[in-house]
């Protein structure tokens, strides 16, 4: 079963993706992951990405999907997959049909309001990046995971974030449209807990792999 994660950012994709791997045994294909490391290792690719992301702008579709397309045809994807902030644009998704079928695609709704306020009090750890929000930290500054210290990444200001979401609408957003006409698309309200939207998760899943 190959599954794409749609949303936001800060809908909590990043959250019910690991739940989703974990559950249904399918790698979890982060673009925002492999951009990361490749940032972190200061590759050509890498360096390129964060001039980009900087400035709450999103990479261009040539890059990311030869990243993708070199993914998914690693052995471990042989029994599927679930793609997590991939396709952004209906070029990228009109490149990944030719390469790709995509089962079933969940859309994560959430509102933009709780959005600023999950990713303007966000911090990460710098280990393991596990991620917190300030209101539930009461004043810690490590993870309670491995200890190692958190931050908050550059990227989660109000300015950056109101960019994010302004890009999101303009070119991500059509992607919905885009896969309900092929009857693909799973809307799911994201408003509550994690643990609440995973339940609507697993249930489709479920019925969908009967």
């Amino acid at each position: 079963m190959n599954i794409i994660l749609l949303g936001a950012p800060g809908a909590g994709k990043g959250t019910q993706a690991s739940r989703i791997s974990d559950a249904y045994a399918l790698p979890h294909i982060s673009t925002g992951d492999i951009f990361r490391e490749n940032i972190k290792n200061e590759t050509e690719i890498g360096l390129l990405a964060k001039s980009y992301i900087d400035k709450g702008q999103l990479v261009p579709d040539e890059v990311t999907c030869k990243i993708v397309e070199n993914r998914i045809v690693k052995p471990d994807c042989e029994k599927g997959y679930m793609l997590d902030g991939f396709p952004r644009t209906i070029a990228q998704a009109e490149a990944l049909d030719k390469v790709a079928k995509i089962d079933l695609v969940i859309n994560m709704d959430v509102d933009f309001a709780l959005i600023m306020d999950r990713l303007c009090g966000r911090r990460v750890c710098k280990d393991c990046g596990e991620s917190y929000h300030v209101t539930t930290l009461n004043g810690a500054t490590t993870c309670s995971r491995c200890g190692g210290e958190l931050y908050q990444r550059k990227d989660d200001n109000p300015e950056t974030v109101e960019s994010r979401l302004a890009v999101y609408s303009q070119q991500t957003a059509p992607l919905i449209e885009y896969y309900k006409a092929k009857g693909l698309l799973f809307n799911v309200l994201s408003n509550g807990t994690p643990e609440e939207t995973f339940e609507m998760i697993a249930k489709k899943l479920d019925s969908f792999s009967k």
